[in-house]
């Protein structure tokens, strides 16, 4: 059935009519909400239960596992043919995500068991995406049910590290798991996307077609994070993720973003397939050179890649899916901005001396204005039937 036939079948609540919708809201009311309570915990005895393990953790597998989880049930119907997780179902995959946010601060109360209910939705999410893929014979995706299911397993090794080890291995893993995802399917989307707003304005050239230069790129990628999920402080590492950035680099100017510089739902994707491939350049850096802090590659990554390419991957797919115009108003524009400030903030607190604190703080208002201005503006898109054509 196709998406658009199992939209006019669903009668149930609109919320659960379609993956992007229960967990774009989700995801985004949470990524607005933990980073203030992280902030908040560095400067109060009282917040119990939050500290760096708790933010790092509900950084990759809460606010980010949910945006993957919507994008990846909206997406895979369309590349299977298949009927998309709706109603009842969805309801109780979203139902999991949520019991994993609530157990989690609970760990030194609930023990084994706040793990389980967290490492739950994952796992159950990447069965759900290998069913799907491999019912639907869409070989094509199998890298990506592999890369669910790798992230679910860096959910379990983080829980792992907190009670018999601290390795890092689980954020790194996810952090390797969401470069890879970023390259593979902002690789897709972002030439793609712009192509399509080119033709329709008639513009050329338009972006290079995917040929020998995206294959490396996605290759070094690919290697740059398996060697510093297995050997963080090799030099070989840092190698690797440095050839991995300058790939992107490159594999990103092919793409043309600046024809599309009149629309920000087209060049906020380049801006954030531009900090992935300044992460990994600087993470790679930073196994190198020590005048280069770690945080400032990790932060490029999350803060930057991951903050801005979710926020251009949540207001393109809600604004598509619910009927709306293809195009940035002020609010979407003013979005965009604020994560970009928040995720500049985040990279230069650490070379900033005595200004660190109030770029920190900075970074979070930052951070926290651009979910929260997400929640605020698209809630009623997310939570009310599709647009009349």
């Amino acid at each position: 059935m196709s998406t658009a036939a199992a939209r006019r079948a669903y009668t149930g609540p609109t919320i659960f009519s379609f993956g992007f919708r229960p967990f774009f809201l989700m995801g985004a009311a949470w990524a607005a909400l933990t980073v203030p309570l992280w902030v908040w915990s560095l400067h109060s005895p009282l917040a119990a239960g939050v500290h760096r393990d708790w933010h790092v953790h509900e950084m990759l597998f809460g606010f980010l596992a949910a945006v993957i989880a919507g994008f990846l049930t909206t997406a895979v119907p369309n590349w299977t043919g298949r009927m998309p997780v709706i109603g009842g179902p969805l309801a109780a995959l979203a139902g999991l995500w949520l019991a994993g946010r609530l157990a989690v601060p609970f760990a030194y109360v609930l023990g084994p068991i706040s793990a389980v209910v967290d490492c739950a939705f994952l796992v159950v999410f990447a069965g759900v995406v290998w069913r799907e893929v491999l019912a639907g014979r869409n070989w094509r995706n199998l890298p990506v049910a592999a890369l669910v299911s790798l992230m679910a397993l860096g959910n379990i090794a983080f829980h792992l590290d907190a009670r018999l080890w601290s390795s890092g291995l689980g954020e790194r893993l996810a952090l390797g798991v969401a470069a890879v995802l970023m390259t593979l399917i902002g690789g897709r989307i972002t030439p793609s996307f712009t192509r399509n707003w080119m033709r329709a304005r008639r513009l050329a050239p338009e972006p290079a077609v995917s040929g020998r230069v995206d294959q490396v790129a996605l290759g070094l990628t690919g290697l740059g994070a398996l060697l510093w999920v297995l050997m963080p402080d090799a030099p070989a590492t840092g190698v690797a993720l440095l050839a991995a950035g300058a790939a992107n680099v490159v594999r990103l100017v092919r793409w043309r973003g600046w024809a599309a510089r009149s629309e920000p739902l087209v060049w906020i994707l380049h801006v954030g397939y531009a900090w992935l491939a300044s992460g990994l350049g600087l993470l790679g850096a930073s196994r190198l050179w020590i005048e280069i802090p770690r945080s400032a590659g990790v932060h490029a990554l999350t803060a930057g890649a991951v903050g801005v390419m979710t926020l251009a991957v949540m207001t393109r797919a809600t604004r598509g899916h619910t009927g709306r115009a293809l195009a940035a108003g002020v609010g979407t524009t003013a979005i965009y901005v604020l994560i970009n400030l928040g995720a500049l903030a985040r990279v230069a607190a650490p070379f900033a001396g005595g200004l660190q604190p109030g770029l920190l703080i900075a970074s979070a208002v930052f951070w926290s204005a651009a979910f929260g201005g997400f929640v605020i503006a698209y809630a009623p898109m997310l939570t009310r039937p599709r647009a009349a054509a």
